[in-house]
């Protein structure tokens, strides 16, 4: 079979043992005689992992008692809404920071429950950086921010310095460096990209962030109900949090948020390298606030984009194609890239250069 070296931006590249051990669980969980796919989620096989991938997600981040983790479902699209339902008290404020497509799907809900205000917005540059210098006011209930900007291929490298609780989607870098957890209120992050398949959803909360709004909410829609079941008030998706407590268990001993960041840090900058050095190639963003995890590119000039796509499909690199608001090209390098995918494709990229200049 040909080998693929998959760039997509998700559902993504998981590592290899992942793969074969879930595959494996397909037919015969552990050698219990049942498939992960059919067994009881009140089974003591699966409380073992609910409580493994719990306490992973800790372990790594480095979270104290004060916080809750939760594997629910409906994506981070869920969690748009879900954050203001059960965040923002009635009279209270939410700021957002809009660093592109995702912090505009999130704004859009938020509107839609409660009083948001847009404290700092990319859209003028077409997202090509994140936001600096703005005033957050400690009057506000909580700063909403993307982490990494999967389209645009940007990340925050550091955190603004906020006098109020952070709520952050990390979908496309959780897990990719560590986290200051004390910083955050909430983080959530669908698990397709970094933790594990499509159907997942990741989320930690600190318990202080809770019990401040006096509105009804619908049983699902409350995170004190997830807290109160432990992620298990109606049948969660087994197999979705199975594969991400592998890939947790496979991140840790790979030596954890430190490591990883190292290994990721290397990877971007094979390709980041090739894009400065040689003119044939324009980065989308500016050089200080450039995805790890997203690298966005185009050709000088376009007429040979179609080309430069045959030249790597043709190679065996898959999912290079940019997403249609910017164009070009984007390599997804999650954590389950490795450094040799990405060297092949700084290696294509160079000889397709100096063949088409």
């Amino acid at each position: 079979m040909k080998q693929i070296i998959n760039f997509s931006a998700g559902p993504s590249i998981l590592p290899q043992p992942v793969f074969k051990e879930a595959s494996e669980a397909v037919l015969d969980l552990n050698g219990i005689g049942l498939s992960i796919l059919e067994i009881s989620h009140r089974s003591p096989q699966f409380m073992e992992i609910m409580d493994e991938a719990n306490a992973l997600v800790r372990e790594l981040i480095g979270l104290t008692d004060d916080y809750e983790v939760l594997f629910l479902t409906g994506g981070a699209s869920t969690q748009f809404f879900m954050t203001v339902m059960n965040l923002l008290p009635d009279g209270k404020k939410a700021a957002y920071v809009d660093t592109g497509s995702w912090s505009v799907k999130a704004i859009k809900e938020a509107k839609i429950l409660g009083q948001v205000d847009v404290i700092a917005s990319a859209k003028e540059s077409n997202y090509t950086n994140i936001p600096k210098g703005y005033t957050i006011d400690p009057g506000y209930e909580f700063l909403h921010t993307t982490s990494n900007n999967t389209i645009f291929g940007t990340q925050f490298q550091e955190w603004p310095d906020s006098p109020i609780p952070m709520v952050c989607d990390m979908s496309s870098d959780i897990f990719s460096k560590p986290i200051e957890a004390s910083r955050f209120g909430l983080i959530y992050a669908g698990a397709q990209k970094n933790l594990g398949p499509a159907g997942v959803t990741l989320v930690i909360v600190r318990k202080d962030m809770l019990g401040k709004i006096n509105r009804e909410l619908p049983t699902m829609l409350k995170y004190q109900t997830h807290i109160d079941g432990g992620s298990m008030y109606n049948t969660p998706p087994v197999f979705p949090i199975y594969v991400s407590m592998l890939t947790m268990r496979w991140l840790k001993e790979n030596g954890g948020l430190e490591t990883i960041q190292k290994v990721n840090e290397r990877k971007a900058k094979l390709l980041y390298d090739v894009i400065d050095e040689i003119p044939f190639y324009l980065g989308h963003s500016v050089p200080e606030d450039r995805s790890r995890m997203n690298v966005t590119f185009n050709l000088a000039d376009d007429a040979r984009s179609k080309d430069f796509l045959s030249y790597c499909e043709e190679a065996g690199c898959s999912g290079l194609k940019g997403h249609k608001s910017v164009g070009g090209f984007r390599a997804s390098i999650y954590n389950a890239m490795p450094e040799s995918g990405v060297k092949t494709l700084a290696e294509l990229m160079k000889s397709f250069a100096l063949t088409h200049a």
